[in-house]
């Protein structure tokens, strides 16, 4: 994928911000993948099947393989490599949907959302962890308004409905697809509702299906489903200033895991929205007390969410926002 100047402008601040890791008393607490193939993990989803096991991958055109990281030791427990799916893209996320069912969006575009069609792949989740070759199903997606940019695949665990936000740094859209994903012809996905405000890098599912979390580089924002009529309850603090990429509730879902781009990337943890221990979705509904930002938290609230006390949160946007500027400067001269 292309590196964003966002990006850069987080990488200089990391050191000095990087919020503390939240304990997790169910055994979900933040771990380091520590495979050195793993050096772009771009997605996340927890097992269904394996307990503390999260799948994940690199993105561009790597090659079709996943990866099962044990969260106990951050060490890949099975890697499997994906047969009769041609030869990836930019493979930029994972999810399972009802009956375990893994499903990985080779939905980037490296090309700025020039390519006419992207793929979804589809495959059980294994019963025993090993190094093994599986057969997928490859589906043709394009979208009905035109191609794009995505980085966010997400199936419903109930209804099995597969769902694409598009990368926008304006802000994108939630696309819809068919009721059931077709292996024989193109599958149509199709907008139904605004994600404003926010550069979509992941976004996951609850495991009851109810409530639904999409990060972008900085920071995330958290919705109650409704039947896809999608309703922003707040924001989440991000646990780190890394390249955040990736994002899943634990199997339980009482956590919510970030996971970051790079060599030895953290996983790091933040209690779900409306779970207990005060690290959910800061705000409550969208029509509490507001910060200037509009997203539902009060300054009081910046330091339970991310970790940041308001001075020390409001220099990092400050920090970030010149740098991003300054860059962008320097890449129009050039």
């Amino acid at each position: 994928m292309r590196r964003p100047l966002a990006f850069l402008a987080a990488a200089l601040l990391t050191g000095a911000l990087a919020v503390p890791t939240a304990s997790a008393a169910d055994g979900d607490e933040g771990f380091t993948i520590r495979d050195p193939r793993i050096t772009e993990s771009s997605g996340l989803a927890a097992s269904r099947q394996h307990p503390g096991v999260y799948w994940t991958h690199n993105d561009s055109d790597d090659g079709a393989y996943l990866y099962a990281v044990d969260s106990a030791t951050g060490e890949t427990v099975a890697t499997l490599t994906l047969t009769g799916v041609g030869r990836p893209r930019d493979v930029e996320a994972i999810s399972i949907g009802p009956g375990d069912q893994i499903y990985v969006g080779d939905i980037g575009d490296n090309l700025g959302g020039t390519w006419d069609h992207v793929w979804i792949y589809q495959l059980p989740e294994p019963k025993e962890l090993r190094d093994e070759t599986v057969r997928a199903t490859q589906y043709v997606v394009q979208y009905s308004d035109g191609a794009r940019d995505a980085e966010s695949l997400d199936v419903h665990p109930k209804t099995g409905r597969v769902y694409i936000i598009d990368k926008n740094e304006a802000g994108g859209h939630l696309y819809e697809g068919p009721a059931e994903l077709s292996a024989s012809g193109t599958n149509v996905f199709k907008p139904i509702a605004p994600v404003a405000d926010l550069e979509a890098t992941d976004a996951a599912f609850s495991p009851d299906g109810e409530q639904l979390v999409i990060r972008s580089y900085f920071g995330s924002l958290a919705y109650d489903w409704n039947g896809g009529r999608i309703k922003r309850t707040g924001r989440l603090g991000v646990p780190s200033l890394g390249q955040g990429e990736s994002v899943t509730y634990t199997a339980d879902g009482t956590k919510v895991m970030f996971g970051n781009e790079g060599a030895q990337s953290s996983v790091e943890p933040l209690d779900a929205p409306g779970a207990s221990g005060g690290s959910g979705a800061s705000g409550g509904s969208e029509g509490s007390s507001k910060s200037p930002s509009g997203d539902g938290s009060s300054a009081s609230e910046e330091k339970e969410d991310g970790g940041f006390s308001a001075g020390t949160g409001a220099v990092a946007v400050v920090v970030a926002c010149a740098l991003l500027l300054g860059l962008r400067r320097l890449r129009r001269r050039d």
